[in-house]
């Protein structure tokens, strides 16, 4: 398969075009649409212009694959996109990286078994959403869209961002080479998983699970009970005050105070003292 380049656009550069390029033959506007391939070199339907054959030429004109340009590319917006996100997620991966070798590797906690490995990173409403798995987390990650800046972000503030399975809290933080980003917290420690490959299964399971709105009741269900369970704790709470206090009261009432003490020896005394005066 040719990966050279072509002439009429992006001087020559194959990986600016998309799958879905529309490509003109400049000397006789002859187009190659990949959605309706070529008959006359028996290429399949769906094939992109880049993986066509070497010696490919013009069907028409019979000029080289560089003598074409690009007529539409409504992929190109898509690419150019999935091109800026894999950049940041390669920044910050590089980040944790160097954690792991330079801070990480002899806490006990870690499973060496793991490596960092960024996992099923898509565009999510314009910014970068996928799973950071290591040896010590694995994380749900944010990205910024193109032109947001988070690099004023407060490390360890919170954040409660909605998908359409639920409702999850993202943890702010920033690191030198990645910039900023926000975490949702998955798994922590990792000793469950035994092999690399079983936790990125994990993590494209949980991005695949993370869009599916029926998992929403679920997840509105685990809040019901937690709220639920909380309202418990505060009745019994509340209930056990209120005990505390009736128990505080019924114990005041029931052992005498300073003045009945005092009250009452005065009372005792006084019939002596009138019996010593008719004496």
């Amino acid at each position: 398969m040719s990966v050279a380049g072509f002439e009429g656009s992006y001087m020559g550069a194959n990986d600016r075009i998309s799958d879905q390029a529309i490509m003109e033959c400049k000397i006789c506007w002859t187009p190659y649409d990949p959605a309706e391939g070529d008959d006359f070199r028996q290429v399949l339907p769906g094939t992109p212009f880049s993986m066509l054959p070497e010696d490919w030429h013009c069907p028409n004109c019979d000029a080289p694959k560089e003598q074409f340009m690009v007529q539409t590319d409504p992929g190109a917006p898509a690419m150019l996109e999935a091109r800026r996100i894999e950049e940041q997620v390669a920044k910050l991966t590089a980040d944790f990286r160097e954690v792991w070798h330079s801070k990480m590797r002899d806490v006990p906690l870690v499973n060496k078994a793991l490596s960092v490995e960024p996992v099923g990173f898509v565009s999510h409403e314009g910014r970068g959403l996928g799973v950071l798995v290591s040896p010590w987390f694995m994380n749900l990650i944010m990205l910024p869209r193109e032109g947001e800046d988070w690099s004023a972000l407060v490390p360890g503030a919170k954040e409660n961002i909605d998908f359409p399975s639920g409702t999850y809290e993202f943890i702010h933080n920033v690191r030198e080479m990645g910039g900023g980003y926000k975490a949702c917290s998955l798994f922590s420690p990792m000793g469950d998983f035994q092999t690399q490959m079983q936790a990125t299964d994990v993590a494209r399971a949980i991005m695949m699970e993370l869009f599916k709105d029926e998992n929403r009741a679920e997840t509105d269900r685990k809040s019901e009970i937690r709220a639920g369970r909380e309202a418990e704790l505060a009745a019994v709470e509340e209930a056990e005050a209120a005990q505390a206090a009736e128990d505080a009261r019924v114990e005041e009432m029931a052992q005498p105070t300073r003045r009945k003490l005092i009250s009452a020896g005065l009372a005792e005394d006084a019939p002596r003292d009138a019996a010593d005066d008719a004496e």
